[in-house]
This record gives structure tokens, C-alpha cells and sequence, in this order.
């Protein structure tokens, strides 16, 4: 073989072992980004604590999605954001962020977070960036059946006498009496609290609204649902359709997954 023909047969194989050494490398990362979303995150909201989720959470698993409940204090909206980036890192990919209520506010801060591909809102608030959770309610008519009493410590709990019509009339007696009295009070303050971000503005959003929830006015759900874009779904329920609703509110949450699946 002449010099010439075994500098062409060497530059070939080097070419090709160099094709090779690319392909290999490019590999992980071909299979991360057809990764599938198994992850969810449930944020509750206020009055209330994660274990009402165990429908939701049973439905899921269920399904064979991972769940992580997050626990929230309820001192403030930067301490319940902390609380929910903390069961954030403990997911193992992609993840679909839930919340309910002023759960809602939690995840639309926290959603900016990089494992987050989607939202659901469950009956929940949905502020923007440099709002208030109070200023949602403005403009709409005041939910007079769920009243909430302010303590000394700023502190605030359902009403006693008003908290199964305001909070969850679609649940028997004895749950709603269990459920008033069990209540996780929240800091008043937090509604107050203006948002750094709006995790809706660049993330995919879907919406479960209670047609009879009696803490929102109809009017300012869907106007919220609108707004972010989410796609909706409507259910009988009451502002408890987080436990009441488990299999439609699991629904949403694998549509969510699958539509952000790659």
C-alpha cells in the first residue's frame, strides 16, 4: 500500500472513531429530554394541611406516578415557597406542581423552579408578578359564607359556625366537624405579600374549579383560569374538591403529565 492510500485508510478510521465518540456522548442526553413526567408535587392550601390529599395522593400512586405532599407552615408565603422547593429537590425528573387555594399562590411562586413543566390550579388563587393575593378578590362579590376570624396574633381560622357551608358542604357532618377542628391557621399577612414571579407566564397551566365553591366567587375563578391561559375543567364540588374530587383532580393532573411528556 502506498503512503498515500494508508494516510487515507488511517484518516478514515479516525473520522469514524471520532462519529462514534459523538454518538455515544449525545446518547444521555437523547434519552433526558424524551423523558416522561412521573412527578407530582401537592401544595395545599390554607386552613387546611397535606393529608387531605390522600385521595389524590392514592389515585396517583396508583397510577404509578411519584408523589410528594408538601406540608406547609402557613407563617408566610416566602416560608411556604421554601417548604414547597424543598419537596421540589426531593423529585427525580420533570414535575407537575398542584395546588389548591391560596396553594395556589405557592405554586405560581415556586413554579418557576426548573423541575416544573406544568401547573394545576385546584380551585386556587393565581396571582402575577408584583400582585397581591388579596388584589384577586377585587371586583368580585365577597364570598359571605366563608368568613374568616382574625386572632390577636394575626393569625386566621374558618369560622366554627360557618365552616362546612363556607369550606366543605359536600362532606358529611362528622368530616366537616373533624376538619373545622383540625384547621391550620394562616398568617393573615400573607395575602398581603407581593410575588416575585409568575411560574404561569412560562409554564403550561390547567385549572379544576368547584361550580359550587362558596370561598371564591364563580366570576374571579374563571376569571383567574382566563388570564394564565390553563385549561379547564369543571366539577360539582365544593372549595373541598381537593378531597372530595379525588379521581377528576387526578385526571387533570396525568393530562397535565402526559401533555408535558416528550
Amino acid at each position: 500500500m502506498s503512503v498515500t492510500k494508508r494516510r487515507r485508510t488511517l484518516a478514515t478510521i479516525a473520522a469514524a472513531a471520532a462519529m462514534t465518540a459523538a454518538m455515544a456522548a449525545s446518547a444521555p442526553e437523547a434519552a433526558s429530554q424524551s423523558q416522561t413526567v412521573r412527578n407530582v408535587v401537592l401544595v395545599h392550601g390554607a386552613f387546611a394541611d397535606g393529608s387531605g390529599w390522600r385521595g389524590v395522593y392514592e389515585e396517583l400512586k396508583n397510577r404509578g406516578f411519584q408523589v410528594t405532599i408538601v406540608q406547609n407552615p402557613l407563617t408566610s408565603l416566602d416560608d411556604d415557597v421554601a417548604a414547597t422547593k424543598r419537596a421540589l429537590d426531593r423529585a427525580s425528573g420533570p414535575t407537575i406542581l398542584v395546588g389548591h387555594s391560596w396553594g395556589g399562590t405557592v405554586i405560581t411562586e415556586a413554579g418557576v423552579d426548573a423541575k416544573v413543566v406544568g401547573l394545576v390550579y385546584v380551585s386556587a388563587l393565581s396571582p402575577d408578578a408584583g400582585e397581591t393575593t388579596a388584589q384577586q378578590y377585587q371586583g368580585f362579590a365577597p364570598a359571605s359564607q366563608f368568613v374568616i376570624d382574625k386572632a390577636a396574633d394575626g393569625f386566621g381560622f374558618v369560622s366554627l359556625e360557618k365552616f362546612k357551608s363556607g369550606f366543605a358542604h359536600d362532606v358529611s357532618d362528622a368530616d366537616a366537624a373533624f376538619m373545622r377542628d383540625s384547621q391550620v391557621p394562616i398568617n393573615v399577612s400573607a395575602f398581603g405579600t407581593k410575588l416575585k414571579n409568575a411560574a404561569w407566564r412560562s409554564k403550561p397551566s390547567w385549572a379544576v374549579i368547584a361550580t359550587e365553591d362558596r370561598a371564591f366567587d364563580q366570576a374571579m375563578l374563571q376569571h383567574m383560569a382566563k388570564r394564565i391561559g390553563a385549561d379547564v375543567t369543571t366539577v360539582s364540588a365544593s372549595h373541598a374538591l381537593f378531597m372530595t374530587q379525588p379521581k377528576v383532580v387526578a385526571d387533570v393532573i396525568e393530562k397535565a403529565a402526559k401533555s408535558t411528556s416528550k
